[in-house]
C-alpha cells in the first residue's frame, strides 16, 4: 500500500467508524459542547477537546510504530501486515454489530482507563480551552476497539512518523460525526447510528482489511 493510499484509507476509517464514535464518546463530547453558554464558546470547547483527542491517537501512533526496527524480517513484516489486516476486518465486523469480539479487546485496555478516569473526571464540567484540551489528551486513551484496530494497523507502517501521521488522519476522519455529536441536530445523529449506515461502512472497512492482508506474500 503506497502512503499516500494509506493516508486516505487512515481518514476513511476514522469517517467510517464514525458511526461508532457516536457511541463511545458522544455523551463526554455533548457534555463539553454544553460545558459554556453560547454555541460559538461551546463549539471551540469541543474542538480543543478534539485537538486533544487526535494528538493522543498521534501519539500512540509514534509510540507503537518507533518500534518499527524490532520488525525488520520481512516474514515478519507479512505476519504484522496480515495480523493488521485482520483486525481491520474484526473491526468492521464490530462496527456493523455482526461480531463483537472487539470488546474484549476494550475490556483489556480497561486496566489502564481505570487508572486514568479520575484525572479525566476532575475536569468535568469543562469550563475553558484549557480544560476541553486536557480531557481530549486523556479521552483519546479510553479503551476502544475501533482506536485500537487503526493503531495495530498504522503500526504496521514500520515508520514511527507515519504512524503517527496514520492515526492523526483517523482522528480528523472521526472528527465530523464527534462534531455533529456536540452541534447538529438529532436527526442527523440518528442516520448516522442506523442499523443500515453501520452495516455499510461495516462492510467497506472488512473490504479495506482484505486490501491491506499482503496475499501475495502468503500464498508465495
Amino acid at each position: 500500500m503506497t502512503e499516500s493510499l494509506a493516508l486516505s484509507t487512515a481518514f476513511f476509517l476514522g469517517l467510517l467508524g464514525g458511526t461508532h464514535c457516536l457511541g463511545m464518546c458522544g455523551g463526554i463530547a455533548a457534555t463539553v459542547a454544553m460545558g459554556s453558554p453560547g454555541g460559538g464558546r461551546g463549539a471551540g470547547l469541543l474542538l480543543g477537546y478534539n485537538t486533544g483527542r487526535i494528538f493522543s491517537y498521534g501519539l500512540a501512533g509514534a509510540l507503537l510504530g518507533s518500534l518499527s526496527w524490532l520488525i525488520e524480517d520481512p516474514t515478519i513484516q507479512i505476519i504484522i501486515r496480515s495480523f493488521a489486516g485482520i483486525m481491520l476486518i474484526l473491526m468492521g465486523f464490530y462496527i456493523a454489530q455482526w461480531w463483537q469480539i472487539l470488546t474484549q479487546v476494550e475490556s483489556a485496555g480497561g486496566v489502564l482507563w481505570k487508572q486514568i478516569s479520575p484525572i479525566a473526571s476532575k475536569l468535568l464540567p469543562v469550563k475553558n480551552a484549557k480544560q476541553a484540551i486536557l480531557l481530549g489528551l486523556i479521552w483519546g486513551w479510553l479503551p476502544c476497539g475501533l482506536v485500537y484496530s487503526t493503531l495495530i494497523w498504522a503500526s504496521a507502517a514500520s515508520d514511527w512518523f507515519l504512524s503517527a501521521q496514520l492515526m492523526v488522519l483517523f482522528g480528523l476522519g472521526t472528527l465530523p460525526a464527534m462534531l455533529m455529536t456536540g452541534l447538529l441536530a438529532q436527526q442527523v445523529k440518528q442516520i448516522l447510528q442506523h442499523r443500515i449506515t453501520k452495516q455499510i461502512s461495516g462492510s467497506i472497512i472488512i473490504l479495506m482489511g482484505l486490501y491491506t492482508i499482503p496475499w501475495q506474500g502468503i500464498l508465495s
